[in-house]
C-alpha cells in the first residue's frame, strides 16, 4: 500500500508529517498524521493511537493535542486517523448535523445504506491503518496502546476491549463509554448498524464489559465543567461496570476543565507517560 506525503515539519528532534492514500476499506482517500521522534536507525519504536472525536480530523490533535515533546522524551510514535470517510460522493446527515455522517464515524463498520459502503472506520483504524503503517514507519507492533477524545474515546476503550493481546494500555479523555444508553449513540448506532441493539453491544464499552470483555485496566479523565457530560459521557456507567468485573479503572475528575483540546493538552503529557510505562515494561 502507497501513501502520499501531504507535508513534513521537524519537531522537537522528530518528524511530524501528515499523509494521504487511497482506503481499500472506505473507498476514499483518507489523511492521517504520524510523529516519529528522534531514534536510531535500526530503531523499532511503540506506537499510541488516537482516535479523535466528534467534528475532528486528523488535525485537531496534530495542531492542539501538544503530545510532540512528551512523545519525543519517551520514544513514542503517535498516530491520528481521520473521524469518517470523507468526499463528494460520501452520504452525511440529511440535516447536516455535526453529530453523524462526515467528521461521525462512531469507529463502525455501517450495514445500513446508504453509509454501508464507505463508512467502515472499525476495519480502517484496526486492520487497513495497522498494516500500512508497520509497512512505511519504523514501529514495533508488539507494542501498541490506543486512546481517544470523546466519540474517539468509545472507538479506543472498544477496540482495546475487543484486541486486549495487541494493546498493551488504553486510556481516555472525556469518553463516550455507553453510546447505546445517550443521544449521540442512540443517533449514530441506529443510523449505521439498524435498530438492533444487540448490534450495538461490540461498540460500547459498558456493554463490552458486561458481555465479559477484560483489559489490563484504563486511565480516564474527565472535566467536571464539560458540558455534555451529564446527558452524553456518563463516566460513572464505566466506574460501575469495571468495578462489577474488577478492571482496574484510574477515573479522574478534573475540577474547571470542559471538552475542549485545552482540557485534552493539559493531560495529554499524563497519558503518553502513563503509556509509555506499559509500552516499555
Amino acid at each position: 500500500m502507497t501513501i502520499q506525503t501531504v507535508s513534513t515539519n521537524k519537531s522537537y528532534g522528530g518528524v511530524q508529517g501528515v499523509y494521504r492514500h487511497a482506503s481499500q476499506a472506505t473507498g476514499t482517500d483518507m489523511v492521517f498524521s504520524v510523529y516519529v521522534p528522534p531514534h536510531a536507525s535500526d530503531a523499532r519504536l511503540p506506537v499510541v493511537w488516537y482516535l479523535s472525536g466528534l467534528t475532528c480530523t486528523h488535525a485537531n490533535v496534530t495542531e492542539k493535542g501538544e503530545f510532540r515533546k512528551a512523545c519525543a522524551e519517551l520514544g513514542l510514535i503517535f498516530v491520528a486517523p481521520d473521524t469518517s470517510p470523507r468526499g463528494p460522493d460520501v452520504p452525511g446527515d440529511a440535516n447536516n448535523a455535526y453529530d453523524f455522517g462526515l467528521g461521525a464515524g462512531f469507529y463502525v463498520d455501517a450495514t445500513q445504506e446508504p453509509f454501508a459502503r464507505n463508512y467502515r472506520m472499525w476495519s480502517y483504524v484496526t486492520d487497513e491503518l495497522p498494516k500500512l503503517i508497520a509497512e512505511n514507519f519504523p514501529v514495533d507492533v508488539q507494542r501498541q496502546s490506543v486512546m481517544g477524545h470523546s466519540m474517539g474515546g468509545h472507538g479506543a476503550l472498544t477496540a482495546a476491549l475487543r484486541n486486549p493481546h495487541r494493546f498493551r494500555a488504553a486510556s481516555a479523555f472525556a469518553p463516550i463509554v455507553a453510546p447505546s444508553q445517550v443521544p449521540w449513540g442512540i443517533k449514530a448506532l441506529t443510523g449505521y448498524l439498524g435498530p438492533n441493539k444487540d448490534t450495538w453491544r461490540n461498540h460500547d464499552t459498558v456493554a463490552l464489559i458486561e458481555d465479559g470483555a477484560k483489559f489490563s485496566g484504563f486511565l480516564v479523565d474527565y472535566g467536571d465543567a464539560d458540558n455534555f457530560l451529564k446527558e452524553q459521557l456518563k463516566p460513572e456507567l464505566l466506574q460501575e461496570a469495571c468495578t462489577r468485573t474488577n478492571i482496574p479503572l484510574t477515573l479522574r475528575r478534573q475540577v474547571g476543565y470542559d471538552h475542549s483540546y485545552y482540557f485534552i493538552s493539559t493531560f495529554m503529557s499524563d497519558h503518553l507517560h502513563w503509556h509509555a510505562a506499559r509500552l516499555t515494561a
